[in-house]
Order: structure tokens, then C-alpha cells, then sequence
């Protein structure tokens, strides 16, 4: 059977997580698991990386699913969904009690899953307040917190210091029933009770964390089986081969800054690698539906981009010029993919977006037209049209006519109140749109300027007018 890790550290759990995430994603796919989750302690500092390396493999199994197609022959891309998470830490009262006096340091250890984008939001927003108003020792939230971003929101037990194991631990087992019952009640089916098994025979590791897992997850599969609760399994992931449990007891001894030969030190059991589905069934075989809603949990998670496209304002263009609507009846679907070639269209937004954009050019040129008379008189040279149109067409299909002008706007009602503009510099200067929008002063045909270097379709990014 399939597993997914749903609780994994990477590098970005500070000198705590020795997983180098692109080694990471290589391994997972290597051992056949269809997603994994990222999981640091009390930060996100690593998705930006882990989705889009997870993208970038992807993208390269599509392409050779694509080859395989076209020569007739049958490959099954070894696709990998990420899935967003942080292991976060909930204070056991509020997150603005900071009493000195009291063991309330870190807090209680609590995995937090991004099942879709409004989970996505709501997690930035958890880890954000975390370090804004709960932090005291360590980036905090509390149930207060957590409760009101719920929505879009996969929660887990953690491991040993999460809060009901705990409870658990501290023989209070009527508190841990409570416990169960409340976050049941907040995150209804997206809840679930985690099991870890952390069995050693190395004498140089932590024997004492097995033994309490045991007492912990005996009591939770109990309580699976009283409140209908689901049960997962997780490995705590903390470093990616067998081989490395050596090099991460040297990343603890850094984090709490003693020496490896010292016997009364904080270590770890040496088991938290990335486990192959066969090792991880090996151990949880006889518990199959705490590693079936492994893969549960992963086809719950949606597929959503994070990567926003700057949002512009939309430039109010004169009644008398016309309207988006005028425009709809005017263009179909066809004829601005043809205008804008597919690739284009498709990067822009679609139809609605692309009619928008269409509406906004025609309008520049228009403005462009009533420059170039000022500039460069009634009768221009066959040079300067061909290159004025050019520009329009490169603006035009990259989606930037709203930005032309939203800055000529501005500049130029600048330079109606008194205020100094200076002639233009940098690339912006290469622009002949720019010259006849009165938003530079240099005459780019006159000094032999490219306009390439303001504005190329091989390169895009928005254009930067100084």
C-alpha cells in the first residue's frame, strides 16, 4: 500500500531539520509516494521553494509523458503533489501570556495542513499573528487564533508534545477525551489523531520517546474507536536516508550547544528518515487505515497557485472613447487569440482579461497618436511609425498598456501642478510610447536608444519607469 508523509521537516526548521528540500522532493518520488507535505516548526520560510521545485518536476514529467505520446510509446508520469503545512506551536493558555513564571515557553505542538488556497490564506495569517502577538521563546498561536482561521484547514495531533498527547501522558485522559471532542467540533472531518512509532535498538539514541508513544497511541487508538475520530501515521521527518541520523545528532548538539560526547543530552531516536511506503506499512501494517488516510488526506488537498501576477488599477478610459461592452460585441474570443497569438492569451487571463487589455491599447494608441503630431510634427517618417507600432504590439501582447497610462496620467498631471519631472532615465528612455506620452523627454529615434532594453516579450516583467 501507498503512504504520504503528512509530517516532514526540511531545512527551514532551524537547526532542528536537516532535509534539503530538492533532495527531499528526488527521494519522495524515487520511493513512489504520490505527495508530501512540508511541515517546519512555527514558519512557511521553505514553501516558496518546495512548490516551486515540486513545479519544476513536474512540469519535466509532463514533458516526457509528452515525448513518450509522440513516439507512440507509454509513460506514466511520476507526478508529486506538494502539500503546505507547518507544525505550529499553541500556547497553553493565551498567546499574550508571557508570564516569566511559568512553563509556557514553546507550547504544545499542533500539524496544520493547507487543504486548498483559503487554507492557504488562513495559515500565512496563523504563522503571521505567531510571531506578531504570540511570540515568546517561539512563534505562538492559540486555539482563540486558530478556531477563527479554521476554514480550508487539515489539524493533526503532532507528536508526543502535541496538546492531547499530552494529556495523555500526564494520565489525564478525560481531559484528552475533551480535548478530541473540541477540535472535532471546529474541524468536523478535517481532523485526525497522529500516530508515531519511534522503536530503536541503537543504545546511543532516545529509548524513553518509544515507550511513551506507546502509552500515547494506545490511548488514541481508543479514542479513534470512541469518537469516530480518523487516525494517520507519520514518521516526524526530520532528516532524508538512514545514513544521516549521524550528521543531524551533530545539528542538535549545535542547537543546544553541547558536545557530542555528552551523555545527558537532548537526542533523537535516529528513526525520523524519510521511510519508504514498505518500511512505513512494516510498522503501521497492523493499523492499515491510520496509512489509507495518509492518501485520504492528500486527495483532499487542492491544487492552487500561490504566484499573483501584480494587480494594477484599472485606468478609468473616457465615456466618449467608448466601453469594455462596445468592445465585447466588437471582438470575439477568435479574433484577440489571433491578435494576440495563443500563448498570450492564455497568459493574460483569457478572454475578459484580454478584451480589457484590447481596450486599454486602443485607447494608448490613441494618445500616442495625438503625441507623435507635438513631437515629431503632422508628417512622420516611415521609421518612426514602424517603431511606434512595434512598441504598441510588444506593450499590447505583454499586458502593460493599463501601466503606460496609469504613469502618464500621473506625470503629467505633475507637470501641471509645477512639480519637477525629470527627462527620464534608464531604459525607459529607449521608448518612443514614452517620448510621445510626454512621460520622458529624450527623443529615443534621435539618440539611436532600443527599446529592447526597456521592454522584451522573451523576458517578462514589469516595466520600471524612472
Amino acid at each position: 500500500m501507498s503512504f504520504v508523509h503528512l509530517h516532514v521537516h526540511s531545512q527551514y526548521s532551524i537547526l532542528d531539520g536537516a532535509s534539503n528540500i530538492k533532495k527531499l522532493i528526488k527521494r519522495t518520488v524515487e520511493l513512489g509516494m504520490p505527495a508530501i507535505a512540508i511541515t517546519d516548526h512555527g514558519n512557511m520560510f521553505g514553501i516558496k521553494e518546495f512548490l516551486n521545485e515540486t513545479k519544476k518536476h513536474n512540469a519535466a514529467e509532463k514533458k516526457k509523458e509528452k515525448e513518450a505520446q509522440e513516439k507512440g510509446e507509454l509513460y506514466n508520469g511520476k507526478y508529486l503533489k506538494p502539500i503546505v503545512g507547518c507544525e505550529m506551536y499553541l500556547a497553553r493558555r493565551s498567546r499574550f501570556d508571557k508570564d516569566k513564571n511559568t512553563d509556557d515557553r514553546s507550547g504544545n505542538h499542533l500539524i496544520v495542513l493547507a487543504k486548498n488556497i483559503a487554507g492557504y490564506h488562513n495559515l500565512l495569517k496563523l504563522v503571521s499573528l505567531s510571531y506578531i502577538e504570540g511570540f515568546y521563546g517561539k512563534p505562538r498561536i492559540d486555539k482563540e487564533l486558530l478556531f477563527k482561521h479554521k476554514e480550508g484547514l487539515i489539524v493533526s495531533t503532532a507528536c508526543i508534545a502535541g496538546e492531547i498527547p499530552t494529556a495523555i501522558r500526564k494520565n489525564d485522559l478525560e481531559l484528552a477525551h475533551k480535548l478530541v471532542l473540541e477540535y472535532k467540533e471546529a474541524f468536523k472531518d478535517d481532523f485526525y489523531l497522529e500516530l508515531q512509532y519511534h522503536k530503536t535498538s541503537d543504545p546511543l539514541a532516545d529509548q524513553e520517546v518509544y515507550k511513551e508513544q506507546e502509552k500515547v497511541n494506545k490511548v488514541l487508538i481508543e479514542l479513534s474507536k470512541q469518537t469516530g475520530v480518523p487516525l494517520i501515521c507519520t514518521n516526524d521527518v526530520h532528516f532524508i536516508n538512514q545514513e544521516d541520523a549521524e550528521a543531524h545528532d551533530r545539528l542538535i548538539c549545535i542547537n543546544t550547544n553541547v558536545s557530542v560526547s555528552e551523555m545527558n543530552r537532548l537526542r533523537y531516536t535516529k528513526q525520523e528518515w524519510l521511510k519508504s511506503p514498505e518500511e512505513m506499512n512494516a510498522i503501521f501494517g497492523h493499523i492499515p487505515e491510520a496509512i489509507q488516510n495518509t492518501l485520504a488526506i492528500a486527495d483532499k488537498v487542492e491544487e492552487y497557485e500561490i504566484n499573483q501576477a501584480p494587480i494594477m488599477p484599472v485606468f478609468p478610459i473616457p465615456k466618449e472613447f467608448g466601453n469594455e461592452e462596445d468592445y465585447a460585441s466588437k471582438y470575439s474570443e477568435e479574433e484577440l487569440v489571433n491578435e494576440f497569438g495563443n500563448d498570450n492569451f492564455d497568459r493574460l487571463g483569457g478572454y475578459k482579461k484580454v478584451l480589457r487589455i484590447k481596450f486599454e491599447s486602443d485607447y494608448l494608441q490613441y494618445l500616442v497618436n495625438k503625441g507623435k503630431i507635438i513631437r515629431y510634427g503632422q508628417h512622420t517618417s516611415p521609421e518612426i511609425e514602424e517603431r511606434i507600432q512595434f512598441e504598441l504590439n510588444t506593450i499590447k501582447r505583454m499586458g502593460y498598456p493599463g501601466y503606460f497610462l496609469i504613469v502618464q496620467d500621473f506625470i503629467n498631471q505633475a507637470r501641471k501642478m509645477g512639480v519637477w519631472v525629470g527627462p527620464g532615465r534608464g531604459s525607459a528612455a529607449g521608448s518612443v510610447v514614452s517620448y510621445c506620452l510626454n512621460i520622458t523627454d529624450l527623443d529615443p529615434i534621435k539618440y539611436k536608444l532600443l527599446f529592447e532594453r526597456f521592454l522584451n516579450p522573451e523576458r517578462i516583467s514589469m516595466p520600471d519607469i524612472d
